[in-house]
Order: structure tokens, then sequence, then C-alpha cells
């Protein structure tokens, strides 16, 4: 990948992943004003906007965000499979990306019925805290893996060195 194409599939990525991050920070906070909120607006419109920050903002992210992380890897000399930190952070990611779209039917099956309960029925649902909790301490370990970038390669990534080398 030359350097013009690498500049613009890795802001294309930064965009993208740190859009995701910002993403599940305002679904934090819709899941936290349904969690504490006994007014029954205030829990409905949260449980809405968490189900279309989920699959039009959130969904969308991660997926662009694993699909250019996936294309800065293969486009570099980093490669998917050569360095633990970019192996880490495409499981990593990857996993993130999997609850996530396994955990959105539960958001919009909640949405759905947010707008029909009353009441107390209605503060028992709470807010969705936990999934975009841990998908957030996910994110921000993977950001923090990919700035760092701590030595060391895998096996993989040692014996294509030495091949390399040797070819040289």
């Amino acid at each position: 990948m030359g350097p013009r194409l690498r500049k613009l599939a890795l802001s294309l990525h930064l965009t993208c992943s740190v859009g995701w991050i910002g993403a599940v920070l305002a679904y934090l906070a819709l899941g936290g004003r349904a969690a504490i909120s006994h007014d029954v607006q205030a829990i409905r419109s949260s449980w809405t906007g968490m189900e279309l920050i989920g699959w039009y903002v959130i969904v969308p992210l991660a997926l662009a965000s694993l699909f250019t992380g996936l294309v800065m890897a293969l486009g570099t000399k980093w490669g998917v499979f050569r360095y633990y930190w970019v192996l880490i952070s495409f499981v990593l990611t990857l996993f993130a990306a999997t609850v996530l779209l396994l955990h959105m039917p539960t958001v919009s099956a909640t949405s759905e019925l947010a707008g029909e309960l009353e009441g107390d029925r209605l503060e028992e649902l709470g807010g969705d805290l936990f999934h975009p909790g841990i998908g957030l301490l996910l994110l921000l370990a993977v950001q923090v893996l990919n700035l760092y970038k701590p030595p060391g390669m895998t096996p993989y990534g040692w014996r294509k060195q030495q091949r390399e080398s040797a070819a040289r």
C-alpha cells in the first residue's frame, strides 16, 4: 500500500474507531438516564435513543472499524498475525463487534417493551450499562494497545522475518 493510500486508510480507521468510542459514550449516557430516572417519558426516550444509536451509529462504526483495521493490517508491514499487539487488537475488536451484534436485538426488544409498559414496570427496565461499559473498556484497551504498540512478535511473525532476512 502506497503512502497516500495508507494515510487515507489510517484516517478512515481512526475516524471509525474513535467514533465508535464516542457513540458508546453517548449510548452509556442514555443508559444511565434510563437507569436512574423515574420519568416515564425519559425512560422511553432513552431506550428509543439507545436503539437508534446502536443500530445506526455504533454497529456501522464497529463494522467499519473492524474492516478498516483489517485493511491496515494486511496493507502494511504489521500484518494480522506478525505482532501480538495487532493480533490482540484484532481479536478484541472482533469480539466486541460480535457481542454488539448479538446484543442489539435485545436492545430493540427492550426499546419496544419500553414503549408498551407503564409506571413501575417501566422503571424496572433500568438502563443498559453492563454491555456498553465492558465494550468501552475493551475499546479503550485496543486504543492504548494500538498507540503504544508493545514489542513482541508471534512465532509466525518471527519465522516470516527470518525467511525475509535469509532471502535478502
